[in-house]
């Protein structure tokens, strides 16, 4: 009997607070309420961090590589499977098509996911494994996540009052710089702080 597939929404990065120097991505299933909290590291954590921005690098990165590459063979991406938990390490497989043929490659959740986000495709996990490792956001997990959140939300606010001095311009002019030196963590700081002002009205 096959396992039942669960899509899954991508919620964001935050820094990880059982591992120094790492990341955790959370994902959510679409219709429920449980996350899954996978620990990734830096540099796959900027390649999320950028589409979610919806940042443009100067030049083309790993991912954007991949993409580039796989169309220019005929090849696009369906969807992204998390198939496989073990010893706390989640294992995913890339289903991808060139018209004729399906065929799936294994890889790191951390890249499937930044891939299914540049093809713009849809994330599923098999339900065993949610079941398994799913964390459901009650009351007390609401409580752990803002702890997991604090470096996060803290940064936040203290990016929020070192931009707030600077005209529109000055912002536009300082993200095309960070973009340009491919500091994607100030350029994504700066855009937080235009988009605090659009909310504002």
């Amino acid at each position: 009997m096959q396992n039942k597939l669960i899509r899954l929404k991508v919620i964001g990065i935050s820094y990880s607070q059982t591992q120094s120097g790492a990341y955790a991505l959370i994902l959510a299933e679409e219709k429920g309420e449980r996350r899954i909290p996978i620990i990734i590291g830096g540099f796959e954590a900027q390649a999320i961090v950028i589409k979610l921005e919806n940042l443009e690098p100067p030049r083309p990165l790993t991912h954007d590589l991949f993409k580039s590459f796989a169309e220019a063979c005929g090849i696009t991406v369906e969807q992204v499977l998390i198939n496989k938990l073990r010893e706390g390490i989640f294992y995913s497989e890339i289903v991808c098509t060139d018209g004729e043929r399906r065929f799936q490659i294994d890889s790191r959740t951390s890249d499937a996911v930044a891939l299914a986000l540049r093809f713009e495709c849809p994330v599923f996990i098999e339900s065993q494994i949610l079941n398994e490792a799913g964390i459901v956001m009650n009351a007390g997990a609401d409580e752990e996540q803002k702890k997991e959140g604090e470096v996060v939300n803290e940064k936040k606010q203290s990016v929020v009052s070192e931009y707030s001095d600077y005209s529109l311009e000055d912002l536009n002019e300082m993200l095309s710089d960070a973009i340009g030196r491919e500091d994607y963590e100030q350029a994504a700081a700066i855009r937080d702080e235009m988009a605090r002002r659009k909310e504002q009205g």
